[in-house]
């Protein structure tokens, strides 16, 4: 089959190309997906798992890209609740081989069923982003109605869902972005419902005012300055780094997203009913992948490389 892999990390991108590589194995209770589409995060080669296993070994050459949405073409040993033919999309393991390939074995907990109405590349760009702005909203911000939630990026990927799940939460949304001489970002952000858009190079972030929940996803000194945005009792969330700076009277949180099957299903089928829509930038080829991680190449949205056709 062909992937893109990586095999130097000193290499950085340099290192990385479309190459044959061997059909994967079906350990106990995985699948293997025939991949359609596939997502990944411009960052991945800065992580560890992405060069070592769980013990620290070296697993180069490697294959990025952790999203993905396809056809289960095997199953493993034990594999339940799935079925070979079944479309399905979700997360593949940090420390694994990766989405970014003709087919690739994800353990089957971590996949949820693919409603035929919705398409493979839009189903690609909702498992990291769905996952980590429902958990952040939520599971870790205890955001309620009426509440006002603070979402930094909120026209990328994971902060545009934020935010489209906060307003039907019934919130209050006050979104922030980099939009300085482009009004694209602003205007994004709210199409999608924010009440108040904060431009982080044009406007003073503390014009904001207080809200119940902070959610950043940006880090550096825009996560400092939010703990004094947060009120007391509130709870400042980061999918970046442990915050450094917490709330006077409240909670700080780090957390990394975790595979979650049933809130995969659910938002699949807020999709399905148009209450949700990720925002899907470029779509390219497997063979344009390398070039998809180069900044200053990524379209608004979230790039998607399309593996298979339908």
């Amino acid at each position: 089959m062909q992937a893109i892999t990586v095999r130097n990390r000193d290499a950085g991108l340099a290192g990385m190309s479309l190459t044959d590589m061997p059909y994967p194995h079906a350990a106990e209770n995985d699948v293997i997906v025939r991949v359609h589409a596939a997502g990944f995060t411009p960052g991945e080669l800065d992580w560890p798992a992405t060069w070592t296993d769980r013990a620290g070994r070296d697993r180069t050459p490697s294959v990025p890209g952790h999203e993905l949405s396809g056809v289960v073409a095997e199953l493993g040993y034990g594999t339940t609740g799935l079925s070979v033919g079944q479309r399905v999309f979700g997360l593949a393991d940090w420390a694994r081989n990766g989405t970014l390939a003709e087919y690739t074995a994800v353990e089957a907990r971590n996949l949820a069923p693919l409603p035929a109405d919705v398409d493979h590349t839009v189903a690609a760009a909702l498992p990291i982003s769905g996952l980590t702005a429902w958990q952040g909203l939520f599971d870790h911000g205890r955001l309620t109605t009426g509440q006002t939630v603070l979402i930094h990026g909120a026209a990328g990927g994971v902060g545009s869902i934020a935010v489209q799940l906060a307003r039907e939460a019934g919130a209050r949304v006050i979104g922030t972005g980099r939009a300085a001489g482009r009004a694209a970002g602003r205007d994004r952000a709210l199409a999608l419902g924010v009440d108040t858009f904060i431009d982080l190079q044009t406007d003073k972030l503390e014009d904001a005012g207080e809200a119940d929940l902070v959610f950043d996803v940006i880090g550096g000194d825009i996560l400092d300055r939010s703990a004094a945005l947060v009120r007391p009792g509130g709870t400042l969330v980061s999918i970046v780094l442990p915050p450094k700076v917490r709330p006077k009277d409240g909670r700080a949180i780090f957390f990394v997203v975790e595979p979650d099957r049933a809130r995969l299903a659910d938002l699949a089928a807020r999709v399905r009913d148009g209450r949700l829509k990720p925002v899907v930038g470029a779509v390219r080829p497997l063979a344009e992948a390398p070039s998809a991680f180069a900044p200053g190449t990524r379209a608004p949205g979230k790039t998607i490389i399309r593996v298979t056709e339908d």
